[in-house]
């Protein structure tokens, strides 16, 4: 009869100590990209940046409409005070959609004309339907021949300081928000000075 000799247990092999390695540690690499750096994000200065580019919007604004508006009022002086008569013979007219687009809003239409034998063609003023190929009385100015308009309105519509509401309106605006920033400025630089050092 054969005994067996009793097997010693296994024994976990004794742990090796590792050189240390100069540079990082590869598994500090592969997390790395996943990393992303914090996005520091001054909320003050952004808003600051979106007034400005809005006053500075509203100054252009302002300026375009004072601009416009001097011009329309230049136009009709103009035509009341040297506006010749001319026949526009219309030669277009386009029917202009309403807000549905389904009925016409209007017609624009447009004519040609002659004015110290050269022939112009512009749009005609007004929104009635006209039929192609009849005449028409015009206004136009001969130092401007470009510019036409219709007895009518030339009447109608003469210079006019109403014109300039709008754009004053806008500017008062653009001053009263300026003196808010300023005086809101003012304010926090005093604060500013007057507190607490540290």
């Amino acid at each position: 009869m054969t005994t067996q000799e009793p097997t010693a247990p296994d024994r976990p092999e004794p742990s090796v100590p590792r050189a240390p390695v100069d540079g990082p540690d590869p598994a500090e690499e592969r997390l790395a990209p996943l990393r992303g750096a914090g996005v520091d994000v001054d909320t003050r200065r952004a808003a600051q940046a979106v007034v400005a580019v809005c006053l500075v919007a509203l100054a252009v604004l302002t300026v375009v409409l004072f601009v416009a508006a001097a011009k329309k009022n230049a136009q009709q002086s103009s035509l009341a005070a040297h506006g010749v008569p001319v026949d526009v013979r219309v030669t277009a007219c386009l029917a202009e959609m309403g807000g549905s687009g389904s009925n016409a809003a209007g017609y624009a239409c447009t004519g040609t004309y002659v004015v110290s034998g050269a022939h112009y063609t512009e749009a005609i003023p007004g929104s009635s339907l006209l039929a192609i190929g009849s005449t028409v009385r015009g206004v136009t100015v001969p130092g401007d021949p470009g510019l036409l308009s219709t007895p009518g309105m030339v009447r109608a519509q003469p210079a006019t300081w109403t014109v300039y509401i709008a754009p004053t309106v806008l500017l008062l605006v653009l001053l009263a928000a300026v003196a808010l920033l300023l005086v809101r400025r003012r304010r926090g630089a005093a604060a500013g000075a007057t507190g607490p050092a540290r």
